[in-house]
């Protein structure tokens, strides 16, 4: 079974995930009940792509294995794999509501002394199968205390649009959760700056609870910020592009933030444009398929 088989394909993407939960010292995993379909339904994939006649029932799968985690004495541990619980919509919302004004009153984010004290929180469906993520929120963002509004939000919506997606079905939130001052913060104006490592240190514990309450089957993360943040180290968005990646479970997807391909738009050439165009709406396609959406022949056919 070739690498690129779809059953293989699905179990790469398992293994990362068991991986990534072990290095953090996870010992369960939470899964949606979609993933749990998928795991119930390997064993007949397996047969169908083996050619092999399928004359047993499918059992109902409740749980995977994961890779065994070292215990103290040496021993091998094995780590469970447990369902996530669903949650209605009104158990998520006071979730995320919690978060919020755990958000206002931390101590770390104020200790630093490098953010401003108006809360960017989040907006959007907070039980979506997609959840945008950017960087660290700007002046208008902070005035009207929503990420990405203004050009960032009317550019990312005619991405959504072409996909066939409604903004509405869709979670957006940040990295960091305050705007980050610059020189004394008195002096700032309306300029900004990229957040620091310790400023997206001392957000990311809430993030990781977003993504948790709002358990979404991808997250697409807009820009080199963005994505240094969720996936915790350094590089360039097409570097990103290359590798796999995962933040609490969930497959990450990065593409340009909206206002680089805007300022493509006005600077590039034609040529440069339509390749850079072509590469961020793969980017969409891949989003697309994780999160389990139709994708048309038109689509698939764009830039092309």
């Amino acid at each position: 079974m070739g690498s690129d088989h779809p059953v293989a394909a699905s179990l790469k993407v398992l293994a990362g995930i068991l991986e990534t939960q072990k290095q953090r010292g996870h010992e369960t995993v939470n899964i949606s009940p979609e993933a749990e379909a998928l795991l119930g339904a390997m064993p007949r994939k397996f047969m169908e792509a083996a050619s092999l006649p399928v004359a047993i029932a499918q059992p109902a799968v409740t749980a995977a294995p994961a890779t065994a985690k070292p215990a103290s004495n040496g021993a091998s541990q094995s780590v469970k794999v447990t369902a996530a619980a669903p949650q209605s919509e009104e158990e998520v919302r006071a979730s995320l509501n919690q978060i919020f004004k755990d958000l206002k009153s931390s101590e770390e984010c104020r200790a630093l002394g490098t953010l401003f004290e108006t809360v960017v929180f989040a907006t959007g469906d907070p039980t979506a199968n997609i959840v945008v993520v950017g960087g660290a929120p700007g002046a208008q963002e902070e005035s009207l205390r929503k990420p990405l509004v203004g050009q960032a939000w009317d550019k990312l919506g005619q991405m959504l649009k072409a996909m066939g997606l409604p903004a509405g079905d869709v979670y957006f939130s940040n990295v960091v959760k305050f705007r980050a001052k610059k020189g004394d913060g008195r002096l700032q104006g309306t300029s900004s700056r990229a957040p620091t490592g310790d400023e997206m240190r001392v957000c990311l514990p809430f993030l990781r609870r977003e993504i948790q309450a709002v358990q979404p089957r991808v997250i697409l993360a807009l820009g080199k910020i963005a994505a240094e943040g969720l996936v915790d180290k350094g590089g360039t968005v097409n570097s990103f592009r290359q590798e796999s990646h995962y933040f609490e479970g969930v497959p990450v997807v990065v593409t340009e933030h909206p206002l680089k391909v805007l300022r493509d738009e006005r600077e590039s050439s034609l040529g440069e444009l339509k390749e850079k165009k072509r590469a961020v709406w793969e980017d969409m396609l891949k989003v697309m398929e994780v999160a389990g959406l139709k994708i048309s022949d038109k689509q698939r056919g764009y830039f092309k």
